[in-house]
């Protein structure tokens, strides 16, 4: 593994890392080491200027595709732009949900109401949304329920599983924006989390990981696998252990 990158395949043309949640995909103003482009810089050198072809929320770990030439660049996101990608997350949710699967349909934009200019929200005139999920296990943690879900979003929305999944009562496990409380996002960003605070959120960073990615490109299947953190595992239990994969 680089010190800088986790690396889940590499050739001459594109990267595919399995990013770490807690960093950002774009540069900040906190150094070279703050954001992944940063570091994927850092890694390929001057000589190659790389374009990130999908990108995950801070707090999401999982896989990030990296281009290393503009016709690599080009090809992708013409890819993404189709939707022709399967794309598979896990993630734990509070409480059990009462259906082992289904679809999620619901319209996001704005949510004028918050005091978060990023937030999105459940609205009659937003943009067509869809995820579709599987229950893979039903746990408990000091006697309170949570779920470990396998998720597949349709398409493509700001934001789209986290919004989807409180919606319908079951929002992400540590998720400072949608799990209740926008305030605990709001003192994040300030850098005045409390220790109570951190306490009630339960995991350093939302538990939602970008586990698998499938595509067609230049003739031939892609297929992309990464296992979440170790917090997450921990969290989860042996359930989720290769869940990544196809069961």
């Amino acid at each position: 593994m680089s010190p800088l990158l986790n690396i889940v395949y590499e050739d001459a043309d594109l990267l595919v890392v399995n990013k770490p949640a807690g960093l950002v995909c774009h540069p900040t103003k906190g150094g070279v080491y703050s954001s992944l482009i940063s570091r994927v810089r850092l890694f390929v050198g001057e000589d190659i200027q790389p374009q990130l072809i999908n990108r995950l929320d801070r707090e999401t770990s999982g896989l990030t595709l990296v281009a290393k030439i503009p016709e690599c660049a080009r090809e992708l996101r013409l890819i993404w732009e189709k939707r022709e990608v399967l794309k598979t997350y896990l993630g734990i949710v509070h409480g059990h949900m009462a259906a082992d699967e289904g679809t999620i349909d619901a319209p996001l934009g704005r949510d004028a109401a918050s005091a978060v200019a990023i937030k999105d929200c459940v609205r009659p005139d937003g943009l067509l949304s869809s995820t579709s999920y599987r229950v893979l296990n039903r746990f408990s943690r000091s006697a309170q329920p949570y779920s470990l879900l396998k998720i597949e979003p349709r398409t493509g929305r700001k934001h789209q599983i986290r919004i989807h999944l409180a919606h319908i009562g079951h929002s992400l496990v540590g998720d400072k924006l949608y799990g209740g409380d926008e305030n605990l996002y709001l003192d994040f960003v300030q850098f005045r989390l409390t220790d109570a605070q951190r306490e009630r959120l339960l995991l350093p960073n939302q538990a939602l990981h970008a586990g698998e990615v499938e595509f067609q490109w230049r003739g031939q299947e892609w297929h992309f696998t990464a296992p979440p953190e170790d917090w997450f595992l921990q969290f989860a239990g042996a359930e989720a252990h290769g869940s990544s994969a196809p069961p």
